[in-house]
This record gives C-alpha cells, sequence and structure tokens, in this order.
C-alpha cells in the first residue's frame, strides 16, 4: 500500500485542479478482493483540498497580487524588446551578432523577473506543500478503511494497468474514507516549518556531521494533497 502513495505530490507541488472521478458501477468485481486507486485524482477530489484551495488566494492574496504585478511589469518590460527582436530578425540582411545580443538580454531579463516571482510566491508553494504532507499523512488509513469494507486485499494503481473495469474503481470509497477522517487541514505552516524531504534532508546532514546514521520517515507519508482549516 506504501508504494502506491510514492508518487503524489513527492515534491509537495500540489494539483491545481481536481480529477474527475467516475463512479463505479454496481456491478461485482470481476476479481474478488482487488482494487484500483487513483492517488492523484483521490486527493484532488478530497475535500481537504478542495477547501485548501479555494481559501489560498485569499489567504495569500497579498502574495499573488505582489507576482501578478511584477508579472505585468516583466511583460510590458520584453514585450518592445521582443518585437524589435523579431523585426531586426525579419531584416533582409539581419545582424546575427546583434541577434544573439538581443536574445540574450530578453532571457536573462525573463529569468530575472521569473527569479523574483518565484521567491514572492514562495509562502504559497510552502502552503502547499504543507497541505500535501497533512493530507499524505492520512491516506494510508483512507486506502486501507476503504479496501477492508469491500473485502479488497490487493490495490492497483492505474499507472501499471494496461486496463481495469470501472467495477474495479475504489476513489470514491478512499475519498469518502479521507473525508471522513480529515474533513479538512491547516494552509498556513508554522513559522520555521519545512516540507519531509528538506527536514530529512537537514536530519542526514546533521547525522553525518555527528557520525549518526539518519531514520527517515517512510516514503508513502510524502504523497498527498490538502485544504485550509480545522
Amino acid at each position: 500500500m506504501k508504494s502506491l502513495l510514492k508518487p503524489v505530490l513527492a515534491a509537495g507541488l500540489v494539483l491545481t485542479a481536481a480529477s474527475p472521478i467516475i463512479s463505479a458501477p454496481a456491478a461485482a468485481q470481476a476479481i474478488k478482493g482487488v482494487g484500483v486507486v487513483d492517488i492523484n485524482a483521490v486527493v484532488a477530489n478530497s475535500n481537504a483540498f478542495k477547501v485548501a484551495e479555494q481559501q489560498r488566494p485569499q489567504t495569500y492574496k497579498a502574495q499573488f497580487d505582489q507576482a501578478n504585478q511584477r508579472a505585468t511589469q516583466m511583460n510590458t518590460q520584453l514585450d518592445p524588446l521582443l518585437k524589435k527582436f523579431e523585426a531586426d530578425r525579419q531584416a533582409e540582411n539581419p545582424n546575427q551578432e546583434a541577434l544573439q545580443q538581443q536574445a540574450a538580454t530578453i532571457e536573462q531579463l525573463y529569468e530575472q523577473g521569473q527569479r523574483e516571482v518565484n521567491s514572492i510566491m514562495a509562502p504559497v508553494q510552502l502552503s502547499r506543500s504543507y497541505v500535501a504532507e497533512q493530507i499524505g499523512e492520512v491516506l494510508p488509513q483512507a486506502v486501507e478503511a476503504a479496501a477492508k469494507k469491500k473485502g479488497v486485499t490487493l490495490i492497483l494503481s492505474p499507472e501499471n494497468l494496461r486496463y481495469a473495469d470501472e467495477s474495479y474503481n475504489m476513489n470514491q470509497a478512499v475519498v469518502t474514507e479521507l473525508d471522513a477522517l480529515l474533513p479538512s487541514v491547516e494552509i498556513v505552516p508554522p513559522q520555521g516549518w519545512l516540507p519531509r524531504q528538506l527536514r530529512e534532508q537537514q536530519a542526514a546532514a546533521q547525522a553525518a556531521q555527528q557520525g549518526v546514521q539518519p531514520v527517515t520517515a517512510a516514503p508513502a507519508v510524502q504523497a498527498g494533497p490538502a485544504a485550509q482549516g480545522r
């Protein structure tokens, strides 16, 4: 079960939109005890994740507004440069050296602006990682609870299958369990909080300095998105 959860938001990068869940028909499963769970779809359709996605633009409105303003400024700055570059490029005898210099300037300005936008949005990204980790902590319980209720002893992910009839689809059953276990989450991480991957890297570095073997958390817990406000 743990391996099933590994792919979900391994970097804490939360899904941007809920994936549709196709309801499984009432037909009995062709092979008793087997189910298919799309963890990404489960997470994206969980109440915790959806509420977090709705709340984040308001909670981090200042960051969104500032990032949008900087992006607009960057586009305003780059637009005349791009138009000049395109005009010069289509000239009868374009100066290749000048074109290369223009292209380098445009690329440098764009990358600088992108770094600034990313820096502005860092708290938002940290929020997404925080939400993902909270849901990832509960996902294994939700999957196990759904499996037990349906008498399923083997769960597969869509990535491992070429085809599976919808009667095997357990997505909604897992969403139901997840919503019951975790109806909502916090979207603002505590002061100084870091995603698990960074915490483990820091612990490993510290342990290496002290000559101690670090103990890392199970990778499965690294997998899920969620929403705010308990």
